[in-house]
């Protein structure tokens, strides 16, 4: 018994090894440019070679919370002000688009802006990308993701005139600038369609504990890194306790216990070709506490790694499948 618990250590610090390799190539894609500019360091995502803060602002929460206009227009003026400069909604997101369309048009240079498309067909995606244009009051947006990549019908997605055929459609006529693929479950879908070689980013539910479910970390950002795609971290905090149905009630708080917090940024901002983290903040003491963690990130240790790694098997028991199929 003495000898399978000191091999497993060993493993687990071959493992820690690993993951702490990408923190002294200073050139692998996803990790920090050499001039980082004073708020929030930058990094670039990956083939598009957009420079985006490190940091994220997702908008799911003020857009489908019991927050109103002004109080989320304060919310996400704040982000913006404090340095973050990309932005990820959704037209199911509430009113989060309406909302951007009061903030984003103005600062249009400055900002790199996503939404996400809900469809199986081309038509629904058409209606959603008009509608999502309009509430923001925008020409064209910097990307556009299939949203929850992980329920979609991936025959129709992928059949001739289907949803990518319609994005790359798109694309070409200067409505978006990239593409890219969004969810929380089923990883091999996202296999499936980042072997297009059509998709430019992707944004997935990345943690310390989730990786014990759906295990996107070594199921898919392999295929994402092949592809030189820009890689974003989403649920770093584990979501919200409860999960989908809980996402309109904030104050029950995040899955991941608060003072695991600020290890759960340095665990997604330290996987091998994450460029960023999105996170939706509900309230304006959020934006800031995020924005402090992201501004204090350091690796984690190979003992805090494993450590850490081994808490969230643990909390990975507790939360179950609950973003649907692994």
């Amino acid at each position: 018994m003495k000898d399978e618990r000191m091999n497993r250590r060993d493993f687990l610090k071959t493992l820690a090894q690993c993951y702490l390799a990408a923190h002294t190539v200073t050139t692998a894609p996803g990790r920090p440019s050499a001039a980082v500019e004073p708020g929030l360091p930058k990094r670039t995502l990956g083939r598009t070679k957009e420079k985006v803060t490190i940091l994220g602002l997702g908008t799911a929460p003020v857009g489908e919370g019991p927050i109103g206009l002004q109080e989320g227009l304060r919310i996400f003026q704040e982000a913006i002000e404090l340095g973050v400069n990309y932005i990820d909604t959704a037209r199911i997101y509430g009113n989060a688009e309406e909302i951007l369309g009061h903030l984003v048009p103005q600062r249009r240079d400055r900002l790199f802006i996503a939404t996400k498309v809900w469809a199986d067909t081309r038509e629904q995606a058409e209606r959603s990308l008009t509608q999502s244009l309009r509430l923001m009051k925008l020409d064209y947006v910097d990307l556009v993701h299939i949203h929850s990549a992980g329920n979609r019908n991936l025959d129709k997605v992928l059949a001739p005139k289907g949803v990518l055929d319609y994005l790359l459609e798109q694309k070409e006529r200067g409505r978006i600038r990239f593409i890219g693929i969004s969810g929380h479950n089923r990883p091999d879908n996202f296999v499936r369609l980042l072997e297009t070689g059509q998709i430019d980013v992707l944004m997935c539910v990345m943690n310390f504990a989730d990786r014990h479910t759906y295990n996107f970390e070594e199921r898919v950002l392999p295929v994402a890194r092949k592809h030189h795609c820009g890689i974003v971290a989403m649920k770093v905090y584990a979501g919200i306790r409860g999960g989908f149905p809980f996402h309109k009630r904030g104050y029950v708080g995040c899955a991941v216990p608060y003072q695991y917090l600020k290890d759960a940024v340095r665990y997604a901002l330290g996987l091998e070709g994450v460029s960023a983290i999105m996170i939706g903040p509900y309230t304006g003491e959020q934006v800031r506490h995020n924005v402090q963690l992201v501004q204090q990130y350091k690796p984690l240790s190979a003992d805090e790694y494993i450590r850490l790694r081994e808490y969230g098997r643990e909390l990975a028991k507790k939360l179950g499948p609950r973003y649907g199929p692994t």
